[in-house]
């Protein structure tokens, strides 16, 4: 299989992104890697990705991209300087496939019986395969998917700890990979949902250095939605439910891939369930016309009115397009769009518009000030016209203004906004971004100013680095 691969990327022009959905094994350390330009000396922490890196299993490829094997990639800053480390993280998931053995996940099933399915779908433990992102709580470091088993990590060595095991009995069979964080309790903050005949979404709260999570609020529901993510403003936690619902008696028998068993359903209202923070009642629910979403970008309070920036898609077909073939994902990305949508607490209206004009996804803001506040800059990883996502993206809110930098056959992911210490503006920092350069066969680390978007510094990586999803900055 793997000869047939390469014979087959062989022919693919330099400007096919299908590189970026090859496996990537090599586990390497570099001291120092080539810079070209300046890198800000203020850059003195750490970027740290998780990728899918391993797409195969024995001889079978997998499903989904969003199946693949999770490693970590760790661009190092000192002085000018960068430094690259990459390992697997050591889970049960990756030891199960490195033994040839199936890989349960999002778009992957492998064959089971009945009761395999049963015990994998009600259990807690549906996969520890963290390949979605990252979040620091306290001094811990741990690496996320959709299944609520964490794997903490060790931010130097990228060596693997373990599992992140919660003390409590609170949490349910899938969460978030994006949970927010409480900057007044020092508290990472997610939502679990617990499948069972009375399903419900349970927002929890886990402070930092703790192990037990402190409930929130829950919700009944009858048929769950899917939510990669969710909102937080200052005063309310908002669950954007999408109309791709499932009934939680489906996973347990239908035999299908998890992701298989929700179904879109056409005509169905998307519903925001805005949530109390301190008290857990149900502020209301509030309609309007059905969409799908991955990530939401900010939300905050003005006036009356809540306000929620999210990256939205007219139906779900976004997930079918990204299960893979040999090459990459089967299918065009729809388009996307940068939408704000207003909601009247009281009045109970919803309305929406668009902030910018282009595809957009993977968004990131300067979280740390501006997350659950009004803010005005936003960034992303964008598609100019149909095909991959081959140019980053930075957009005005207030102007609907867009900046972008791109490159022929280069393919950037995640911009993550780094801000200058002592800095007052909301755009004076650093994007950091790992791309993938097509004709090189390999990826670099690039550096834009994120106030012009101009390029300061670039750093090339001893390899090609399949795409990924998520990562930090780590002082």
């Amino acid at each position: 299989m793997f000869s047939t691969m390469a014979t087959a990327l062989s022919q693919v022009p330099a400007t096919d992104p299908a590189l970026g959905f090859q496996s990537q094994e090599e586990e390497i350390a570099v001291e120092r890697l080539p810079v070209e330009g300046r890198v800000p000396a203020w850059l003195t922490g750490s970027l740290v990705r998780v990728t899918p890196a391993k797409l195969e299993v024995g001889d079978r490829r997998l499903g989904h991209w969003f199946d693949g094997l999770a490693a970590l990639n760790r661009f190092g800053f000192h002085d000018g300087a960068v430094s690259y480390r990459s390992r697997f993280l050591d889970t049960e998931a990756y030891r199960k496939a490195r033994r040839g053995e199936g890989v349960t996940g999002f778009g992957t099933d492998p064959c089971r019986s009945i009761f395999q399915r049963v015990q994998s779908i009600f259990s807690p433990e549906l996969t520890d395969n963290a390949n979605v992102n990252l979040v620091r709580i306290g001094e811990r470091h741990i690496a996320m998917t959709e299944t609520p088993l964490p794997i903490e990590f060790d931010e130097e060595t990228l060596a693997t700890v373990g599992p992140l095991r919660f003390a409590d009995k609170d949490g349910g069979q899938v969460t978030t990979a994006h949970p927010h964080h409480d900057r007044a309790r020092d508290e990472l903050v997610n939502y679990s949902v617990r499948f069972s005949g009375k399903s419900e979404y349970r927002l929890w709260g886990l402070p930092a250095g703790s192990s037990s999570r402190r409930r929130i609020a829950s919700l009944k529901v009858d048929r769950p939605a899917y939510m990669h993510a969710f909102g937080m403003s200052e005063r309310y936690l908002i669950l954007a439910e999408y109309p791709l619902r499932v009934n939680p008696l489906a996973l347990a028998f239908s035999g299908r891939a998890f992701i298989k068993n929700y179904r879109w359903q056409p005509g169905e209202a998307t519903r925001f369930q805005v949530i109390d923070r301190e008290t857990g009642a149900l502020r209301g629910t509030y309609e309007t016309d059905g969409f799908f979403c991955f990530h939401h970008v900010n939300a905050f309070e003005r006036g009356g009115e809540l306000v929620v920036d999210l990256v939205a898609f007219e139906d779900a077909s976004i997930i079918d397009s990204l299960y893979l073939d040999e090459r990459g994902p089967v299918a065009t990305l729809p388009p996307s769009e940068l939408r704000r949508y207003t909601i009247g607490l009281d009045s109970g209206v919803v309305r929406h518009e668009p902030l910018a004009e282009g595809t957009v996804e993977l968004p990131r803001i300067d979280y740390g000030r501006r997350n659950t506040r009004d803010y005005r800059f936003a960034y992303f990883a964008g598609a100019a016209g149909q095909g991959w996502l081959n140019r980053l993206v930075k957009v005005d809110t207030d102007r609907g203004e867009v900046a972008s930098w791109s490159e022929p056959g280069c393919f950037p992911g995640e911009p993550i906004f780094v801000r200058a210490p002592g800095e007052d503006a909301e755009d004076a920092g650093a994007i950091l971004s790992v791309v993938l350069d097509t004709r090189a066969g390999r990826s670099f680390l690039l550096v834009l100013d994120a106030g012009s978007f101009d390029e300061l510094a670039r750093a090339e990586a001893p390899h090609h680095i399949p795409f990924g999803f998520h990562g930090q900055y780590l002082r």
